[in-house]
C-alpha cells in the first residue's frame, strides 16, 4: 500500500468487516422480489441506516414492467421432473405445451435446423439471446440443463420497462430449466426415442409499483456535480451475495465517507434500485428517463456494484471498466489486492442505463471465482469466463445464495477498493477521466473496421478526426497542472472533460439513440458501426450490399459528427488550460 495517501489509509482503516456483515445479514433476511413487501422492508432498513449517517434520502415509487416466475412442471413419460421457469417468459396455454423434444447440447447456430417444431433441450444457463434464436428457427419451447442447481434468469433482452416498439421483442416461447440429474433422465428418454414431453409454466408479468431510494452527500466546491454509486436491492431467493453484499458495501461506504464531507469537492449520490432481477434493470432505466438532463449535465461517473465479497472470490483483475476509467481501478486493485488490473470491457448489462447520457462507468462486480475444474461451476463459467475469472460462484441466482457464501475479509477488501476509487473521483482537483485512452481505443477499433471492410467503407475522415483529437488531448493532458490553477479554472476544465465524455461514451457504447436504451446483450466497440463486419462478406453491387451500405454511411456520419463535437470541446479544454486565469469562466 505504498502509494496510498495518509487519508486513504485512514479511510480503509475505518471500514469494518463486522459492520459489513451485520448490514448484509439484515438485508438478506428475506427473499426480495421486485415490488414485494419483503423488498420494501429492506429498502426501509437501508433508508433508516443512511439517515443515521446524516444523509438526505428520498424513497419514491414508480410503475415498472415486472415479471415473477411461478409454478413450472415437466413430465417425461410418467416421470415428473423438477424444474423452474423464468422472468419475462410466456406462460403456457391451458393444457400446457406437449411436443417432441430434441437434444442439441451446447448451443451453436449450426444446430438451429434441428429445432423447427420441437422443444429444444440445451446444455447451459437460460439465455435470452439463445431463446430468441430458437424461436426464430421455429422451436416451440426450450429446456435448459443448468448444472447441479437451477439458476434463476430473466430471458428478455428488452432493457427495462418496454415501450410500444420494444414490447414486440419479448420472448415468444415457454422456457424451463432443470438440473443435471433431471437432464440426464430427459436425455436418456430422448436417446431411446421417447422424446415427447409435457411442460407447464406460469409467469406473472404485469405493471407493478416498485421503489427507488436515493441518498446524497453534498460536495463543497462542485456540489451540483456528483458520482452515482448504485446497486439493486431486489433478489433471487435470499440473495446474500446478489445483492445483499453490495448493498452492505454501499452502506459502509456511506458511513465512512460521511465523516469526510469537508474534503469532498463533488457530491455522491447513492441509488438503490428495484426491478433489476425481475424487470431487466427497470429501476435504473426509469431513473435515467426521468432525470436524463440532470444526469447528462452533472453526473461525472457511475460506479455500479453487484455480488461482492464472495467466498473464494480471489480474482479482482478482470472487473469491468471503460478505457477512460481503467487507471483508477488499476491503482487500487494493485494497492489493496496486489493484483495487476487488466479490466474487461462492458457488455450492456447490470443497470448500465446511463451511457446514452454520456456518463463514464467503472466496475460492475469486483471479485470473481478463479477458473477451475469444479463441476459445480462449469456452466456458470460459460456465462462469465474471462482469462482467469469465472464469475460470482456456483450459487449465483440459486437457492444457495445465503450468508455462508460471504467471506468477511473479501467483503472488506472489495469495500476498500470501492471506497478509495470513489473518494478519488470525489476529491481530485481535476476529474481522473483519461479521455486519451478512450480515443485510442476508438481509433484502434476504427482501424479494425477499415481493415475488415477494405474499400467498401470510407473511414478516412473518422481517422483524421481521431488523430487530431488524440493530438489535442495529449497536449492538454501533458500541461494540466492543478497546483497552478484556481478553483474557478479547475471547475471549468472539469466541465470540458465531462462534455468530451458526453460525446465519446455514446460513440463507444451506444448503438441506437442516446435517449433510448439498447438491448441487454453484448456489444462490439462503436456498436453503431458493427454492421461493417457484415458488409465485408457481401458482394459489391448486390441489393443487400446497397441496403447495408446506405445504413453504414448514416452511421459513419453520426460517428464523425460526435468526433467533431468532441474536438470542439477538446480545443476548449486546451484553451482553458492555457489561460489559467482567476477570472476566466469559459464560454
Amino acid at each position: 500500500m505504498e502509494r496510498l495517501t495518509g487519508i486513504e489509509r485512514e479511510i480503509i482503516s475505518q471500514i469494518d468487516a463486522n459492520q459489513l456483515m451485520e448490514y448484509n445479514k439484515e438485508i438478506a433476511e428475506e427473499v426480495r422480489l421486485s415490488g414485494s413487501e419483503e423488498e420494501l422492508r429492506a429498502f426501509n432498513y437501508v433508508q433508516k441506516i443512511l439517515q443515521s449517517f446524516g444523509l438526505e434520502t428520498e424513497l419514491s415509487f414508480h410503475e415498472a414492467f415486472i415479471s415473477l416466475p411461478g409454478k413450472a412442471s415437466l413430465k417425461v413419460g410418467d416421470i415428473n421432473l423438477p424444474c423452474i421457469t423464468h422472468s419475462m417468459a410466456p406462460s403456457t396455454e391451458v393444457g400446457g405445451l406437449i411436443g417432441e423434444s430434441v437434444y442439441i447440447g451446447v448451443f451453436s447456430d449450426d444446430k438451429l435446423d434441428l429445432c423447427y417444431g420441437k422443444i429444444s433441450v440445451l446444455e447451459g444457463i437460460a439465455s435470452p439471446v439463445v431463446l430468441k434464436k430458437l424461436w426464430e428457427a421455429g422451436a416451440i419451447g426450450a429446456i435448459f440443463i443448468n448444472g447441479p442447481f437451477t439458476h434463476e434468469m430473466i430471458v428478455s433482452t428488452v432493457w427495462g420497462s418496454p415501450t410500444a416498439d420494444t414490447i414486440t421483442q419479448m420472448p415468444k416461447i415457454p422456457v424451463i430449466s432443470v438440473n443435471d440429474d433431471s437432464g440426464e433422465i430427459l436425455k436418456t428418454w430422448i436417446d431411446e426415442g421417447k422424446g415427447q414431453v409435457e411442460l407447464h409454466t406460469e409467469v406473472e408479468t404485469k405493471w407493478t409499483k416498485i421503489p427507488t431510494l436515493i441518498a446524497d452527500i453534498k460536495g463543497k466546491e462542485e456540489p451540483e456535480h456528483f458520482v452515482l454509486f448504485s446497486g439493486h436491492i431486489d433478489s433471487w431467493h435470499y440473495g446474500a451475495m446478489d445483492n445483499g453484499s453490495a448493498n452492505a458495501t454501499m452502506l459502509e461506504v456511506a458511513r465512512v465517507l460521511s465523516k469526510y464531507k469537508e474534503q469532498l469537492k463533488r457530491s455522491i449520490r447513492f441509488a438503490f434500485w428495484s426491478g433489476h432481477s425481475h424487470g431487466r434493470y427497470a429501476g435504473s432505466q426509469n431513473y435515467c428517463d426521468h432525470h436524463w438532463e440532470e444526469i447528462n449535465e452533472n453526473c461525472v461517473m457511475h460506479f455500479y456494484i453487484d455480488s461482492v465479497g464472495g467466498k473464494g472470490a480471489t480474482i479482482l483483475s478482470e472487473s469491468n471498466c471503460m478505457s477512460e476509467t481503467k487507471e483508477i481501478a488499476a491503482l487500487y486493485v494493485k494497492e489493496i489486492a496486489g493484483q495487476d488490473y487488466i479490466g474487461s470491457r462492458y457488455g450492456k448489462y447490470a443497470d448500465q442505463s446511463f451511457w446514452g447520457a454520456g456518463v463514464p462507468s467503472l466496475f460492475m462486480g469486483m471479485s470473481e471465482q478463479p477458473l477451475s475444474n469444479d463441476p459445480l461451476s462449469q456452466k456458470v463459467f460459460q456465462v462469465f469466463a474471462g482469462k482467469e475469472a469465472g464469475g460470482f460462484g456456483w450459487w449465483w441466482h440459486t437457492v444457495e445464495d445465503t450468508i455462508d457464501k460471504i467471506d468477511p475479509a473479501n467483503l472488506k477488501r472489495d469495500c476498500e477498493i470501492y471506497a478509495l476509487s470513489i473518494y478519488k473521483v470525489l476529491t481530485d482537483p481535476i476529474l481522473p477521466i483519461n479521455q486519451l485512452a478512450a480515443v485510442r481505443e476508438i481509433k484502434d477499433t476504427i482501424k479494425e473496421y477499415q481493415a475488415t471492410a477494405e474499400d467498401k467503407v470510407d473511414l478516412v475522415v473518422t481517422l483524421e478526426r481521431l488523430n487530431e483529437l488524440e493530438e489535442v488531448l495529449l497536449k492538454a493532458q501533458s500541461t494540466l497542472l492543478p497546483s497552478e490553477m484556481s478553483v474557478v479554472v479547475q471547475k471549468e476544465i472539469n466541465k470540458r472533460i465531462m462534455e468530451i465524455s458526453r460525446k465519446l461514451v455514446p460513440l463507444n457504447y451506444v448503438c441506437t439513440d442516446i435517449f433510448e436504451h439498447d438491448a441487454a446483450i453484448g456489444l462490439l466497440p462503436i456498436p453503431a458501426l458493427s454492421s461493417i463486419n457484415r458488409i465485408a462478406a457481401l458482394e459489391r453491387g448486390t441489393h443487400d450490399y446497397f441496403l447495408l451500405s446506405t445504413s453504414i454511411i448514416r452511421q459513419i456520419n453520426k460517428v464523425n459528427y460526435l468526433l467533431k463535437s468532441a474536438l470542439k470541446e477538446a480545443y476548449n479544454l486546451l484553451t482553458v488550460n492555457e489561460k489559467r486565469s482567476e477570472n476566466y469562466v469559459g464560454n
